[in-house]
Parts: structure tokens; C-alpha cells; sequence
């Protein structure tokens, strides 16, 4: 992390985050043997340019991760250079185009990633949704407002994909669960290709679920997907309030201990903003932080034990 030269009040800003951050209890990852993941919605971001200190903020809460998958990313790159720029020389990105209509709000998908620890394996593409023959034509049968974005990645020989979504809002939840039904199949679909090599499949980001008791969270995990179990507690949300989730990180189940006891929010809000911006009320502080807090899960990427397990028993 190379925050530099910044002024006495970003750096006040930043003591006070790291204790907010601290306060999440974030293990270090060992290389090749654990890893942590996280999906942030960042909104906006790159719409508006952010303010100096908004930049090292989001830095300094990306580098506690190895790899992030980031929502609301938009089509103006140059805030998210900035952040690079602060984390340093290690750190890579890959993302999606964006979409110019109102449906796709410009909206970006990115992967954040620390190559020391991450390596991006080559695929990058956006979801595809199922078509159907109607003449001699192939059309979709419902579109994403905003196509998932699907990159694949290894961390020592734990190979993965990683699957990020922003499902759309619409004018009420009903509006979602097409959107939802629709990933859950298309992941299902995704883990039975001839040539998937049996590499894991995470599914995260935002899909705007108020709860993990909801259909729309029922409709999501309807094909096979499932919570972690660190994530599992119901007593957190990823808005600032922390009342509603939001955000998700699903998983198809491979190698029963791939994710650790460790999961959580980083609350950088912590229901005061004075600390990091002095002038600044809570809407306007969602625009230079965000309305979501990041949602993060350890793995274990230490698997060489299962791998001859399952050579033992064929």
C-alpha cells in the first residue's frame, strides 16, 4: 500500500478506518494456503470523481482482500487507476464493458486482484442468457438488465471461478426473481459443461435480497448454490444499517472444507462519519464511500489432501 504523502487529515481518516477495519477481524491469507475474497458495491463509482481522501479510503479497504469482485464500477475508469495506483505495483484488474442504455446504467463489472497471491487464468466474459429458436433466428428468452461477469482464477492449486452479478432493482422485488431464477440455472448449467475441469464456482454481488429468509434468496439457491456457513448468521446485513443482505457469496459445494470459520462486513460507516469526512452528511458520504459494505469470506486454498482423497476412492 503506498498512501504517501497526504494531508494530516486523510491521515486522521485512515487511523480511524484502520480501527474500523480491525474491528472486522480479517485474518491474514497465507500464500497457498488460505485466501480472501470479498464483492463490494461501490456506488457509483466513477460517475463522479471521488474526493482524495474517498481514493485512499477505498484503497486501504481493497487491500485487506486477494481478490474483490466490485459492483457499479462505471464507464469513467479513472477513479478506479487512482485506487491502483495506491495499492500498488502487484495489483491487476479485469473488467467488463459497459452498458450505455438505462437498463445497464453504464455499469462495469471488476476483479481487483493481488497477483502475488491470485493469478488470473485467462477467461473473462460476460453471462450469456439462454436463447431460444424462433424461426431462423436464436433469441434470448429474458436478458440481465446487466450480463454476470465470469473470470477464472488459481490460488496455489485451487483453481475457481467466480461469477459477480448486479441483479436489477425494479419497481418491486416480484421484478427480481426472473433475473435470480435465471442465475441459479445458469450456474447449475455452467457446473455440468463436458470440459468445466471441475474447477469451483463462486457466485457473488449484488443481488439486492433484503434477507436470507426471502423467495428471492430461495430462488437463487434453488439449483444448488449455497451460503457459506460464516456467512450464514443472520444478524448482519451489508447495507449501512446492517439490516438488510444485499450482497451475497454463493458457492457450489466441491471440497467439503474450502471456506474457513471467517466471514463478515467491514463496516467502514460505523454510524459516524465526522472521523473521515468532517463535512460531509450520510448521503453524500454514500457517494464517496458507499451505500454497501464490502461482504468477505476466507478459503481455504490448501486442498492437496482432498485432491488425493478423491484419487484414493475414484
Amino acid at each position: 500500500m503506498n498512501h504517501g504523502k497526504v494531508s494530516t487529515e486523510i491521515a486522521k481518516g485512515l487511523i480511524e478506518l484502520k480501527k474500523r477495519i480491525d474491528a472486522a477481524k480479517i485474518p491474514a491469507s497465507k500464500v497457498d494456503e488460505t485466501l480472501n475474497i470479498a464483492t463490494w458495491n461501490i456506488r457509483e463509482f466513477g460517475k463522479k470523481k471521488r474526493t482524495e481522501a474517498a481514493v485512499h479510503y477505498i484503497a486501504e479497504i481493497l487491500g485487506q482482500f486477494d481478490l474483490i469482485g466490485i459492483v457499479e464500477l462505471r464507464d469513467d475508469l479513472s477513479d478506479l487507476n487512482r485506487v491502483l495506483q495506491i495499492l500498488g505495483p502487484y495489483w491487476k484488474t479485469v473488467y467488463s464493458d459497459m452498458i450505455p442504455d438505462p437498463g445497464g446504467n453504464r455499469e462495469r463489472i471488476a476483479y481487483i486482484y493481488d497477483k502475488r497471491t491470485v493469478t488470473f487464468t485467462g477467461l473473462a466474459a460476460e453471462a450469456n442468457p439462454p436463447r431460444k429458436k424462433k424461426g431462423s433466428e436464436y433469441l434470448n428468452v429474458i436478458n440481465w438488465w446487466r450480463s454476470p461477469y465470469i473470470a477464472s482464477f488459481r490460488a496455489g492449486n485451487f483453481d475457481f471461478v467466480v461469477i459477480t452479478a448486479h441483479i436489477r432493482w425494479g419497481e418491486n422485488e416480484k421484478e427480481r426473481l426472473g433475473e435470480l431464477k435465471m442465475l441459479a440455472d445458469w450456474v447449475e448449467m455452467k457446473s455440468k459443461e463436458k470440459f468445466n475441469e471441475d474447477k469451483d464456482i463462486l457466485v457473488m454481488g449484488d443481488f439486492n435480497i433484503p434477507n436470507i429468509e426471502s423467495d428471492l434468496f430461495s430462488a437463487v439457491v434453488s439449483k444448488g448454490l449455497m451460503i457459506p456457513e460464516a456467512l450464514s448468521k443472520k444478524s448482519f446485513g451489508t447495507n449501512l444499517e446492517k439490516d438488510k443482505r444485499y450482497d451475497q457469496i454463493l458457492h457450489l459445494p466441491i471440497y467439503k472444507n474450502k471456506f474457513t470459520n471467517n466471514g463478515g462486513v467491514v463496516d467502514f460507516y460505523a454510524g459516524n462519519i465526522k472521523p473521515l469526512f468532517k463535512d460531509l452528511d450520510k448521503s453524500k458520504f454514500t457517494y464517496q464511500m458507499s451505500d454497501h459494505l464490502p461482504l468477505w469470506i476466507q478459503i481455504n486454498t490448501d486442498i492437496e489432501g482432498e485432491l488425493l482423497n478423491q484419487i484414493i476412492k475414484g
